[in-house]
């Protein structure tokens, strides 16, 4: 189907109607958001942020990734056992855990011992540590809301100016062929979009910095989102024209004939981002050149889960140069699954901790939570663009000739999609977050099995690396219910840490869950 001037059909009737003279048509908290992160943070699809997290905080995603990601959050499952991103781009907080949280001020040299003996039953911070922790998580949740909120209505300002439609025309003024015409419009409205977005992610970089959370300098950051911004563009250049050309092939049914391309996509994504993506944005190394005995531990370790990774396939990723936060994960699907760990969590974690912190991750692909994840985000992904092609028309009916956008193939209808999209996953974020939390109380309690026996004192353990990871990612040591119920992909830290400390069903005469 050819697009020419002349007759344009309506968006909810699919009559003729007559057109007018000029037709001449991304963001986690590692609380989970943006990110995370993961989505990734699948590996999450956010191509300029690490992924995933402990704690998950908020992180910044480009909106067409986004969509696809947040979708398919739970394929993204090996975030990390620490996190993104304001993920942003990685939670459901109770009242007794609350109770139980204190601060705890430097330890004199006179009580050093005895503290020692209990100072991982709950999370605890300095002083200074604690006030830190509370002002850098609270402007995460604050920039988390502001960022949807201005991505809103920038998208809002872009339609009701006319900026979509005159990006449009000039596209087609271009050239005739539609798919010439996608590679115009497309780049043009993404890369305008992410500009006004930039200053947001500029900010939260500076808040990174202050409170060292990042050591990346800005150079390296600008040029992280520029590869970023190629690969977002890239990426929606496929997935629009794939989804216009559906569009005009069956204009009622297109929200069904395209899910199935994107879910294919999603899936190649999965197993080639360790192979292509990543490392574009950091060095990964063999880990046996350099740390052998790790490698022969955690080769233990995967050969007890029943998830034997061989050597060659574990791999040092070199964080230091970019962050201060500590992870390690599992990741890719075939022959592209690996385990990475970052050469931060082996400097400021001991072995036993960075086991667990792997045995959390394993615990996602031998529960199954990466083919659950994925199916149960297929069928998300179908019920979000059928409400995206309600939301379509029922948008166009009521604002379409204010807008100048001639109907649902108009290019300038992407900017449509794109809005519905940003109020899709804002509301959307509760529900996916619950999701995620359960699947990462699920993970820590197989982490937790399938370190016993091997590593001494395992439970001291967990609850030690919990301990240093929330120190050193600042994660908040009591976040508000609301916010836990809305952004956490992840359970407060603090529960997670209280929960590590005191599950031992072997003392108790009781089977493990997971790990027989």
């Amino acid at each position: 189907m050819r697009h020419v001037r002349g007759k344009k059909r309506s968006p909810s009737s699919g009559r003729p109607i007559e057109e007018m003279k000029s037709c001449v048509w991304k963001h986690g908290v590692a609380y989970s958001r943006r990110v995370p992160a993961a989505a990734a943070d699948t590996p999450e699809l956010d191509f300029r942020k690490t992924r995933g997290g402990l704690t998950g905080r908020w992180a910044s995603r480009h909106r067409f990734v986004q969509f696809f990601s947040a979708l398919i959050l739970f394929v993204s499952v090996p975030q990390g056992l620490a996190n993104p991103q304001p993920s942003a781009k990685a939670d459901a907080i109770s009242a007794q855990a609350s109770a139980q949280q204190r601060v705890s001020e430097p330890a004199s040299s006179a009580t050093a011992k005895s503290s020692e003996q209990t100072k991982t039953e709950q999370y605890t911070l300095s002083h200074d540590r604690y006030e830190k922790a509370v002002a850098y998580s609270r402007a995460g949740y604050t920039l988390y809301f502001v960022s949807y909120i201005l991505g809103g209505l920038f998208l809002f300002l872009i339609l009701r100016l006319g900026i979509a439609a005159r990006l449009r025309d000039t596209a087609e003024n271009a050239s005739e062929k539609r798919w010439v015409q996608g590679l115009v419009f497309v780049p043009l409205l993404v890369v305008l979009v992410d500009v006004l977005d930039l200053p947001v992610e500029i900010y939260w970089h500076r808040l990174s910095l202050h409170y060292e959370q990042s050591v990346q300098g800005w150079s390296s950051w600008f040029w992280d989102w520029t590869k970023g911004e190629c690969l977002t563009v890239a990426f929606g250049i496929v997935l629009v024209l794939i989804l216009f050309a559906v569009m005009r092939f069956s204009p009622r049914r297109w929200w069904l004939y395209f899910w199935f391309p994107a879910v294919l996509i999603l899936l190649g994504l999965m197993v080639i981002t360790p192979l292509v993506i990543d490392p574009l944005f950091h060095k990964f190394e063999p880990l046996n050149e350099q740390h052998p005995e790790l490698v022969t531990s955690i080769a233990k370790l995967t050969n007890h889960a029943g998830v034997p990774i061989p050597p060659e396939r574990m791999f040092l990723m070199v964080a230091s140069q970019k962050t201060n936060t500590i992870n390690a994960y599992v990741t890719g699907l075939g022959a592209s699954k690996r385990v990475v760990i970052w050469d931060t969590t082996i400097q400021k974690t001991s072995n036993d901790e960075a086991l667990f912190i792997i045995g959390h991750e394993l615990g996602h692909y031998v529960l199954g939570h990466v083919w659950k994840g994925f199916l149960l985000g297929a069928a998300g992904l179908l019920l979000a663009l059928y409400l995206l092609f309600r939301g379509l028309h029922w948008t166009l009916d009521q604002w379409g000739r204010d807008w100048k956008i001639l109907g649902a193939e108009d290019w300038a209808s992407l900017a449509v999609l794109l809005l519905l999209l940003q109020v899709l996953l804002f509301v959307s974020s509760p529900a996916v977050n619950w999701i995620s939390r359960m699947e990462e109380h699920a993970a820590d309690v197989y982490g937790l099995e399938v370190i016993h026996g091997l590593i001494p004192n395992s439970e001291e353990v967990a609850a030690h690396a919990f301990q240093v990871i929330g120190e050193l990612d600042l994660s908040d040591p009591n976040p508000p219910p609301f916010i836990t119920f809305w952004l956490y992909s992840h359970p407060p830290l603090s529960d997670r840490l209280i929960f590590a400390h005191g599950y031992d069903p072997w003392s108790k005469g009781e089977p493990p869950k997971y790990v027989k």
